[in-house]
């Protein structure tokens, strides 16, 4: 088996189990886990940036890992939005004297 066959297996399985793991969890605890799925997106940046390292010549490995790269930022940035926006909801508002 190839590098590139195995990068895409890796892929699907990935894809397919988190999408089963999303899933299945409650409405009322996304908010709560998108600090946990902040820490996986980190380790998600971390295998992009290794397989666009690796990927030398193979331009189809380099889109993936660059694609893969794209989602994990966007993921990150976003959890981390919505945990502000969240953790601002419980914090007490400054009274006007």
């Amino acid at each position: 088996m190839s590098f590139f066959s195995e990068a895409l297996w890796v892929l699907l399985l990935g894809s397919l189990l988190g999408l089963e793991l999303i899933g299945k969890v409650p409405p009322t605890l996304h908010t709560p886990l998108m600090s946990g799925a902040n820490a996986i997106s980190g380790i998600t940046m971390l295998a992009a940036l290794t397989l666009i390292i690796k990927s030398g010549e193979n331009l189809p490995l380099l889109i993936i890992g660059s694609i893969s790269l794209g989602f994990a930022l966007f993921n990150v940035i976003g959890g981390f939005l919505v945990t502000d926006r969240m953790l601002a909801m419980f914090s007490r508002k400054k009274t006007r004297k």
